[in-house]
């Protein structure tokens, strides 16, 4: 596989379509949304008329007919001015509506894909519990069966777009059954919101990431159709191990985009900043500083694009994520880091951008599989147990 991740014209069409948005719309309203923990509905809006949500999904279902690449496009062009709106498009995408569109029926795409691919609705997905953490297998919420319904009980936390306004529904991950030798069956099953006993806490206060929406869920008897069971019952872990493979592709775009946004801003203030009678640019020790942040953005967007050219031509990707994915949300911390030391003082006020970078910057390191589990994925890809 040659190794050329040059943009195909389509390609840097929407990169610099994105890239005005971002600048041009995003860049203006989202520092006082930040500070005020506001999800940027109207920006939302925007990117659904834009078509942003619906990139990767053929146009049958209302989506844009292009690939995982162009998502990863759209958003590192975000994240570089923000990772609010950027994980907003992720999560609505890769975690609220692609299980749908991978594993759900004919019936449950006609319904929901249309809406989510023009962002009138977002989905969320319903995976991690207040006691599991990187254990995604160990789920503790139960779906059980009564008649013609799934009666689902538990807990959620961390689920990004799971309480805002155009909300429609969350796919919850939830024991069903028991295998032969007692380890949990997980199956995937759709929760519309506001169904009975669904109960939605307040937003998290968070370090970052303070403009888009994550909350803790609680399930009590929620009762929805057997029809909700999205794929094949007792293959949900199955499942949703695809997804994140898939997501973290995506997240390290998000990173990377992070990752080029500190340089952005840092070589903007090292050539106005003036210290000693001349910009501070001129000193050597800040141009290498800049030149290493350059180096580790180009590098980070070789790997989520070198993965996503696998995802989209059908080969095996599942390393090449989790390298892409390990690698990009740690040259977003360093950037984030060296840029808040080139903006000294300014860099600690949140009316420069690279605050904002540097809050948002740690979750990435985090979220969609740590940096540990990555390295242990790695690792299972080179041969090795554990």
């Amino acid at each position: 596989m040659a190794l050329d991740h040059r943009l195909t014209p389509e390609h840097e069409e929407l990169r610099r379509t994105v890239e005005a948005f971002a600048h041009d719309v995003v860049a203006p309203k989202i520092g006082d949304l930040y500070e005020r923990h506001e999800f940027p509905y109207e920006i939302v809006r925007e990117m659904g008329r834009m078509g942003l949500f619906g990139l990767p999904f053929p146009e049958e279902y209302g989506g844009m007919g292009g690939d995982y690449l162009a998502l990863g496009i759209a958003l590192e062009e975000l994240a570089r001015v923000d990772s609010s709106v950027a994980i907003t498009l992720e999560a609505g995408v890769s975690l609220g509506a692609m299980p749908l569109y991978l594993f759900g029926t004919e019936e449950q795409k006609r319904q929901w894909l249309p809406k989510m691919c023009s962002g009138e609705v977002l989905g969320a997905f319903g995976l991690t519990e207040p006691d599991g953490g990187s254990d995604a297998g160990g789920t503790r919420t139960t779906a059980v069966k009564d008649g013609d319904q799934w009666v689902i009980n538990g807990s959620k936390c961390f689920i990004t777009n799971s309480g805002t306004d155009i909300t429609g529904l969350v796919t919850v991950t939830a024991v069903t059954g028991r295998k032969a030798d007692g380890r949990p069956e997980i199956s995937s099953i759709i929760v519309p919101s506001g169904t009975p006993g669904f109960t939605v806490a307040a937003p998290y206060s968070k370090v970052g990431w303070n403009s888009s929406d994550t909350r803790e869920l609680a399930f009590d008897n929620v009762r929805v159709p057997l029809a909700n069971l999205v794929g094949q019952e007792g293959r949900g872990y199955a499942q949703f191990l695809r997804i994140l493979d898939e997501g973290r592709i995506a997240i390290s775009a998000l990173a990377t985009g992070l990752a080029q946004g500190c340089v952005d801003e840092s070589v903007k203030y090292a050539k106005e900043r003036k210290a000693f009678g001349r910009p501070i640019g001129d000193n050597q020790a800040i141009q290498f500083k800049l030149a290493d942040m350059e180096m580790r953005a180009h590098m980070a967007r070789i790997g989520w694009r070198d993965a996503a050219s696998r995802l989209v031509a059908g080969e095996p990707f599942k390393k090449e994520a989790a390298i892409a994915k390990l690698y990009s949300s740690t040259v977003a911390v360093d950037n984030a880091r060296d840029a808040t030391q080139i903006h000294g003082g300014y860099g600690f006020m949140n009316e420069y951008p690279v605050a904002r970078m540097w809050r948002d910057s740690k979750i990435l390191e985090i979220g969609e599989g740590t940096s540990e589990v990555q390295r242990m994925l790695i690792a299972r890809e080179l041969g090795f147990a554990g």
